[in-house]
């Protein structure tokens, strides 16, 4: 019984499903016919949207992977920012700056064609060293280093406040220079020499003023004297091609003599100062610095009484190399023992405002303490001081040393020594040991100023050996003296006793 009823149900199944076969069977077929008669179109299969969290259809994926990778089918636009489309409808223009940069280009290579054609017929050989001055004028400036060689007026003088020097300073002051001292040495004395040298029977000069060095090229000569012409009368702009390239050659002293460096105005000078300090190393700009620009500086300040602003700029610029400002400048001019108040305060206001790094500045304040003493090498020491360097140990003890020197001298010190050496001990007491102090002490018992020595005392006192600690405070061993007191030992006082009662 079971099993016939499973035998039917089997049989209507099987039944059940031809039929449903053949319907949609008939169906298709239908549907076939429909289309091909162009009545339905076929039917595209939907993929279901995928929903976001918040309930809102993702339009990432809304085509399918056949029609995304269909070749023909357009990308959808997209939706682009009204910078970007502002930016593209505009026309592209060249800058100004660079409209500059192309007209100068183009005059450079005319000026190089018209100097080729005069060099066929000989004409103007110092031409092809250097631009025409009427080029250059019409070349704009382009490059920002360019536009800080604007010019000085001759007339115009630094501002800068200086001390007040008194008469009774110069005269103590000049107590302590050399008297004998010879005049400054300068690249031309230097040149004359070496000439004298390798051959004293050639002459130096073709005619009255002008310079000549054997050895050298007639036409480099004639082209180098033009130089000189040049800046001996320069005042802004751009300084001549063949000046320019003096720093890469190895006898650039002897052509630098040939345009007469003591004859430049004051802005050649600046923009010579430029050129050396930046493109020599330090042993060629300190010889650039002894030789040129030192001796034009004491030579303006002393017909003048001040130095003018292009000179001052040019000084400031030569601290660009330290050692070379240290070893051409300051020391040559503390070892001369020429130097007065006046240029100290001049040169020292450079020192004093421009930042130099302590190895440069320790070693040269111990230079300058080693030296035979002049009264502005105090100035120039206490200006060290006060920018206030960690120095060393042992520049520390060479400063002990040059002031202990003066304690058996007999002469008068000018204040500024007492001034140095209370900026000294203000700066350094906790640094020095207590034999150094005791040293000072002895020093300011020969050597007292009425203001200062109080303070350095004080100073002394109230300051730590060199390896003490903060919190060992050296403790000043002080006696009293007390009078002896006159009493008769038979005479005594009376001293009434109160008896308590029994």
């Amino acid at each position: 019984m079971g099993d016939e009823l499973i035998r039917r149900v089997v049989v209507v199944t099987l039944e059940d499903q031809d039929y449903i076969g053949a319907k949609h069977g008939n169906e298709g077929e239908e549907e076939e016919q429909r289309r091909m008669a162009g009545v339905v179109k076929p039917r595209i299969a939907k993929e279901p949207k995928k929903k976001r969290k918040d309930g809102v259809a993702s339009e990432k994926h809304k085509y399918s992977l056949a029609d995304e990778m269909d070749e023909t089918k357009e990308a959808p636009p997209r939706n682009r920012s009204a910078k970007v489309r502002k930016f593209q409808g505009e026309d592209e223009y060249v800058s100004p700056g660079i409209s500059n940069k192309i007209l100068a280009e183009a005059r450079r290579q005319q000026q190089e064609i018209d100097d080729e054609k005069d060099e066929e017929t000989g004409v103007a050989a110092a031409r092809r060293a250097f631009n025409d001055a009427t080029v250059e004028k019409q070349i704009k400036k382009e490059e920002s280093d360019e536009e800080d060689e604007g010019g000085f007026s001759d007339n115009e003088y630094s501002e800068e406040e200086f001390e007040e020097i008194t008469e009774e300073d110069e005269r103590i002051m000049s107590m302590f220079m050399a008297s004998d001292a010879g005049p400054q040495r300068t690249l031309a004395d230097m040149i004359m020499e070496r000439i004298k040298e390798k051959d004293a029977g050639i002459p130096t000069g073709t005619g009255e003023g002008e310079r000549n060095i054997p050895g050298i090229d007639g036409k480099i000569i004639e082209v180098y004297r033009g130089v000189g012409k040049i800046l001996s009368r320069f005042k802004s702009g751009k300084v001549p091609k063949a000046f320019k390239i003096i720093p890469n050659l190895s006898n650039w002293e002897e052509l630098l003599y040939i345009t007469e460096p003591e004859n430049w105005t004051p802005n050649a000078m600046f923009q010579a100062t430029r050129l050396f300090a930046s493109n020599l190393n330090a042993r060629m700009a300190q010889r650039f610095y002894n030789l040129v620009l030192l001796p034009r500086l004491r030579q303006d300040i002393n017909e003048h009484k001040r130095l003018h602003f292009a000179l001052y700029q040019a000084l400031k610029k030569a601290v660009y190399k330290p050692s070379a400002f240290y070893k051409g400048i300051l020391l040559p001019l503390c070892q001369s023992r020429t130097c007065n108040l006046r240029e100290a305060v001049i040169i020292g206001s450079v020192v004093q405002k421009v930042s130099i790094p302590a190895l440069h500045s320790s070693v040269a304040l111990m230079k300058i303490a080693e030296m035979e003493y002049c009264g502005t090498n105090s100035y120039f020491m206490k200006l060290l001081m006060d920018k206030k360097y960690a120095l060393p140990y042992r520049v520390l003890d060479a400063m002990v040393a040059h002031f202990s020197r003066f304690t058996d001298d007999e002469r008068e010190l000018p204040v500024i020594w007492h001034q140095c050496l209370l900026t000294f001990v203000q700066r350094y007491k906790n640094e020095l040991t207590g034999e150094d102090k005791e040293k000072l002490k002895k020093l300011m018992r020969a050597h007292k100023h009425y203001l200062v020595t109080p303070e350095i005392q004080r100073e002394l006192t109230h300051s730590l050996h060199r390896g003490q600690k903060e919190g060992s405070v050296p403790v000043v061993r002080t006696t009293v003296v007390k009078p002896a007191a006159d009493e008769d030992i038979w005479n005594l006082p009376s001293v009434e006793i109160e008896m308590a009662d029994a």
